[in-house]
């Protein structure tokens, strides 16, 4: 059984969803051009350099899981990255500013909304490949069993990602080593434009991993509270050293593929019933009908907004790189091309 959430830690779980939130609605418009909600002007033309890939109405899972984790662990990412970043610790306006191809970003601007990474708080990256973040995270738990470290290592990936080799592989590999790794699959029900269930044989990530004998546990995505609860669960059995973990979070993506996407593709009724499900909305009314004063979750609300409203000012008006950055962050192959 679940024990219950402090108040202050209900907040916490509330804070970090509305800032993913904030943050995704200013990206989105700053990719797209025109105005944000924040006023930002975008003077008609896109401000985000490269594909942008939005976790909007999936901010329950890393705001759930990332509540359990000390700076010491590590965390691997998708493309659609931004809110488990976030949840980790990162640094808000200078994600922002990676998005906007600016110097002060994590990666110095070259890496955009699909690289985004920030080793100071145990983000080792997003990643622009299907399942390339699972062997990296194997990796790092193999590395931090080796180095007898008191850490683990969480692994965030799609449903479609259970599709590709990289998912067995790592499976294998950490149920083999008894590695300290939590698998998160983050089932938003869509691959790229493509529904996931009828292209996935069996009934998905929770059973592949069980026939591995990786316990797993499914749970409603779009309920922080629910996620919590999982989420700590299987956190404190792989820090005990229990070996591997998966937790199944069922949950939806209400965005298209990429920022400009209509997703067209995409039944109107489904989307409609998803939007019921909004992990804001149900935490908000949760809270309140569990005594929270509405006025307070207004105002962490208006927090949140005014901290993005600021990093869009703060990456619009950052330093492009310099040019000879090109030639930094370059792997050589001693041929002296570069000099």
């Amino acid at each position: 059984m679940d024990l219950p959430i402090p108040e202050p830690a209900r907040r916490a779980l509330y804070r970090t969803m509305l800032r993913i939130r904030a943050f995704e609605n200013a990206a989105e418009a700053a990719s797209q051009g025109g105005v944000s909600a924040y006023g930002q002007e975008a003077a008609g033309a896109a401000k985000v350099r490269g594909p942008l890939h939005l976790s909007t109405g999936q901010e329950a899972v890393p705001a759930g899981v990332c509540a359990h984790l000390h700076p010491a662990d590590y965390l691997t990412s998708t493309h659609r990255g931004h809110g488990h970043t976030l949840a980790k610790g990162a640094d808000l306006t200078r994600m922002m500013c990676e998005l906007f191809g600016k110097a002060s970003g994590f990666n110095g601007g070259k890496g955009g909304s699909m690289h985004i990474a920030d080793f100071s708080v145990g983000m080792l990256g997003a990643n622009g490949v299907v399942a390339a973040g699972l062997p990296i995270a194997v990796g790092a738990a193999h590395a931090q069993k080796l180095q007898k470290k008191d850490a683990i290592t969480v692994c965030f990936f799609g449903d479609g990602a259970i599709n590709r080799g990289p998912f067995l592989e790592s499976l294998n590999w950490a149920r083999v080593y008894r590695l300290p790794v939590l698998f998160v699959c983050e089932d938003n029900r869509w691959s790229a434009t493509t529904a996931s269930g009828p292209m996935t044989a069996g009934d998905g990530a929770s059973a592949r991993a069980e026939a591995m004998n990786i316990a797993a546990t499914q749970v409603d995505g779009n309920d922080v509270f629910a996620v919590h609860g999982a989420a700590g669960r299987l956190v404190a059995e792989v820090r005990a050293g229990g070996g591997p973990r998966l937790l199944h979070a069922l949950t939806y993506r209400v965005k298209g593929h990429v920022s400009v996407d209509l997703a067209a593709y995409r039944d109107p009724a489904e989307l409609a019933a998803a939007l019921e499900t909004d992990p804001l909305a149900r935490a908000r009314a949760r809270l309140i009908a569990d005594g929270m004063d509405a006025a307070l979750l207004d105002a962490i609300e208006d927090e949140a907004e005014a901290e993005v409203a600021a990093a869009l000012a703060a990456a619009d008006a950052a330093p492009w790189p310099e040019a000879g950055a090109a030639f930094t962050d370059v792997q050589t192959t001693g041929a002296g091309q570069w000099t």
